[in-house]
């Protein structure tokens, strides 16, 4: 299937037509900046701008930095304020015209990395957890290869904060601290995950995965913790198989 996957980010809008089956990009992946303020209605106008620039008018799917549940927006860590309670789902279609999809971004990257990266080895009978280290700390839960929506994880609370604000890959930039200090970090929050979930292995992507060799050695838990392989394009490619999904989940 064809599906155009869009990741919204806070600094970038992304996206490509991607060919659901084998994950591969049918067009070449196309950046615009997200417009600031990131209101509702400038956030709907840039996608549409987007959309248009690829040429597309078939369904479209979108991995969004928030928890969304039933095409709502329900929190707003990372983005504007404005969006919590904004049906998106709704916005989107209407304002491109075509139906659209939308779920969480880590949700949808680990989805691209449990069928196309790192977690392809790791699906019945295991529990997988996929972590994105960016500008906060995402989540994606996975049991038998099938997605748990929506965990935020990184909102846990530690020393008073939520975790992302301690140990996510902002935090080291705004605390500059050298990789194995912020790996020392990082092992204190994957030492509370662990004793909350135990699960059978944790898959690192996002920004920071890139420099895993860096830092992978102040790890200290006993889950297996390993890197992502889809890396850059693991939202857009995440976000097309969502927008499958859902439209599988229809003809039903």
């Amino acid at each position: 299937m064809k599906i155009l996957g869009v990741d919204i980010g806070g600094s970038g809008i992304k996206g490509a037509v991607v060919d659901t089956k084998s994950g591969e990009l049918l067009t070449e992946r196309l950046r615009i900046k997200t417009p600031q303020p990131a209101t509702p209605e400038a956030v709907a106008a840039t996608l549409k701008d987007l959309v248009t620039q690829i040429g597309w008018d078939g369904p479209v799917s979108c991995g969004f930095p928030a928890r969304v549940i039933h095409g709502e927006v329900f929190t707003a860590a990372n983005i504007d304020k404005s969006w919590i309670n904004t049906k998106v789902e709704k916005l989107f279609s209407k304002t491109l015209g075509t139906d659209v999809f939308v779920a969480n971004d880590a949700d949808v990257a680990g989805l691209a990395e449990m069928h196309f990266g790192a977690g392809r080895d790791y699906q019945q009978g295991t529990q997988v957890l996929f972590l994105t280290i960016g500008t906060g700390i995402g989540s994606a839960l996975f049991l038998n290869g099938k997605l748990y929506a929506n965990t935020e994880l990184g909102h846990i609370k530690m020393y008073g904060d939520s975790a992302e604000r301690y140990c996510s890959d902002s935090a080291r930039e705004r605390f500059d601290l050298k990789w194995k200090e912020f790996g020392q970090r990082f092992n204190e929050y994957l030492t509370y995950i662990e004793f909350l979930l135990q699960p059978d292995v944790i898959i690192l992507g996002g920004g920071a995965s890139k420099k895993f060799d860096k830092y992978a050695e102040c790890f200290t838990v006993k889950t297996k913790v390993i890197p992502a392989q889809t890396l850059n394009l693991a939202g857009i490619i995440g976000a097309a198989m969502y927008g499958e999904l859902r439209l599988k989940e229809a003809k039903k």
